[in-house]
C-alpha cells in the first residue's frame, strides 16, 4: 500500500491525474464561459499539495483571479488536510475548508468543515466491486442557518459499461443518472432531478459526454 495520502480534494472523492515529472502533476480545467484554472499538484510519501490560479466570472461578466492552495498529510488509509482560495481582486478569502478521511478497499469516509460553517460527514461503501454496486450517505449541518440534511445514494452496473446512479435527500430532492460507455474512453450520461418541495415540480434533465484521456 502506498504511503501517499493523495491530495486534499481527494477527501470525500476519488481522483487521479498524470505525472509530468516524478511527484508533480498538472491540471488544467476550463468551463466556458464561467471559469478556468491551472494547477500544479505534488505528491510524496505522507504529503500531498496543490497550488495554482483560477478565474471565475463575476455577475458583471468580469473575470476575477483566484489563488488556490491545499495540503494534506497522512497515508492512503488516514489523512488530514486543509485548503483555501484567496480572491486577488477583493483581497478576501473565497473559501477555507478543512477535513479528514479514512479509506480502504471497500469503505471511504470523511469529515469536512466548509467555510468554517458547514460540517459534512460522508460515507461510501462498495457492496459488490464486480458490479460496481455501492451505497453512500452524507449528513450536512450549517451552523449559520441551523439547517441539517441527509442525502443517500446508490449505484449499480447492469452491464460492464452501463451504470445507474440515484440519490435522494431530506429536502425532497431526487436525482438519477445513467452512464453508458460507448467506447473504451467515451461515455454518455443522461440525468435528471426533481425537487418535490418546489410547487412547479418541473424535472431538470441533462445530457453530457465525457472523454477520458
Amino acid at each position: 500500500m502506498s504511503n501517499c495520502p493523495g491530495l486534499y480534494f481527494d477527501i470525500g472523492k476519488k481522483a487521479r491525474v498524470q505525472d509530468i515529472i516524478p511527484g508533480v502533476s498538472s491540471l488544467v480545467g476550463l468551463v466556458i464561459p464561467h471559469s478556468g484554472k491551472v494547477e500544479l499538484q505534488y505528491m510524496k510519501d505522507y504529503f500531498g499539495a496543490t497550488g495554482g490560479i483560477g478565474l471565475k466570472t463575476e455577475p458583471v461578466g468580469v473575470f476575477s483571479p483566484i489563488l488556490n492552495f491545499s495540503g494534506v498529510v497522512g497515508t492512503s488509509l488516514f489523512s488530514f488536510g486543509t485548503g483555501f482560495s484567496f480572491d486577488l481582486g477583493t483581497r478576501e478569502f473565497d473559501k477555507f475548508d478543512t477535513g479528514l478521511s479514512f479509506a480502504n478497499d471497500l469503505l471511504a469516509s470523511s469529515l469536512t468543515l466548509d467555510k468554517l460553517d458547514t460540517l459534512k460527514a460522508s460515507c461510501y461503501y462498495k457492496v459488490n466491486p464486480l458490479t460496481k454496486t455501492a451505497i453512500a450517505a452524507e449528513l450536512k449541518h450549517s451552523f449559520s442557518t441551523s439547517d441539517t440534511s441527509l442525502s443517500v445514494g446508490a449505484q449499480h452496473a447492469f452491464m460492464p459499461l452501463t451504470v445507474l446512479k440515484g440519490k435522494v435527500d431530506t429536502h425532497g430532492k431526487v436525482a438519477a443518472m445513467i452512464q453508458q460507455g460507448l467506447w473504451d474512453k467515451l461515455f454518455l450520461s443522461i440525468g435528471g432531478k426533481l425537487d418535490f418541495m418546489d410547487q412547479r415540480r418541473i424535472p431538470n434533465i441533462g445530457l453530457s459526454m465525457a472523454i477520458k484521456v
